[in-house]
């Protein structure tokens, strides 16, 4: 595959995240609100775990396994895992000064998932570059769980503002972060980029969005006491966990 075409694939799987943001368009009634809030809070804790755990975390062990003793592997492990949960709650110390929660959940949402995108999209990338069949097959399961992320930065966002420029602004600017991994990796990081670099940074990122799954949104989520539709959201986004490992 050329550079461009690469480059290209990269960037749609990246933009797919506004599909996800376009659910705010929805003509939602004011007595569904906090049912549908608390359906796409559930469905994002989902898709943010399910990822970490099925995708993120998996991938980077065997290149940190291969790498390192058992006994050092687990300590890196536990250590690259731990930075993430610390990015977290130091994120949401500095987020302090915003009263609403729906808000700060947005713009926290927009930073993991941002810092998800960007070693995706050099992952993406880079499997283009080598394989066309690879960048085709990564940028198509990229996409497929971006749309859920979209929703999980974009409703929040919107319902705390009530803007909906806001809301896709934050959505385009996490999927920005896929191109531009992808820009940066030909400019700079082609040659220097490993794999345990890489399974590095995956596992740090899966410690940002596991601890913000459960610490920052399924409390919220709770909050709206929508019992049933957290649980609906729940199961529909494991549902397109397995659905995303089944196809690809």
């Amino acid at each position: 595959m050329s550079t461009l075409n690469a480059f290209i694939i990269s960037s749609l799987a990246g933009m797919s995240t506004l599909i996800g943001g376009i659910i705010i368009f929805l003509n939602i009634k004011e007595k569904n609100i906090k049912r549908f809030i608390t359906f796409c809070l559930a469905f994002s804790i989902a898709i943010m775990i399910g990822i970490s755990v099925t995708d993120l975390i998996p991938s980077s062990l065997f290149d940190i396994l291969a790498s390192f003793t058992r006994l050092k592997a687990i300590v890196v492990v536990l250590f690259t895992f731990g930075i993430g949960v610390l990015a977290v709650l130091i994120i949401n110390k500095l987020m302090q000064k915003y009263d609403d929660s729906l808000y700060k959940l947005g713009i926290m949402s927009m930073l993991a998932l941002m810092l998800h995108n960007f070693p995706e999209g050099i992952a993406t990338f880079i499997g283009g570059i080598h394989d066309t069949s690879l960048g085709l097959k990564l940028a198509i399961a990229i996409a497929f769980h971006n749309i859920p992320e979209g929703i999980a930065i974009a409703v929040p966002i919107y319902y705390a503002t009530k803007s909906k420029t806001k809301a896709l602004k934050a959505t385009l600017l996490s999927g920005l972060a896929e191109p531009l991994g992808a820009l940066l990796a030909f400019l700079f990081l082609k040659n220097y980029i490993t794999n345990l670099l890489i399974s590095f940074t995956l596992l740090f990122v899966a410690g940002i969005m596991i601890t913000l799954a459960i610490e920052e949104m399924f409390p919220k989520a709770f909050q709206y006491q929508e019992n049933k539709y957290l649980t609906i959201g729940l199961l529909s986004g494991i549902f397109i966990i397995i659905l995303n490992h089944f196809l690809f």
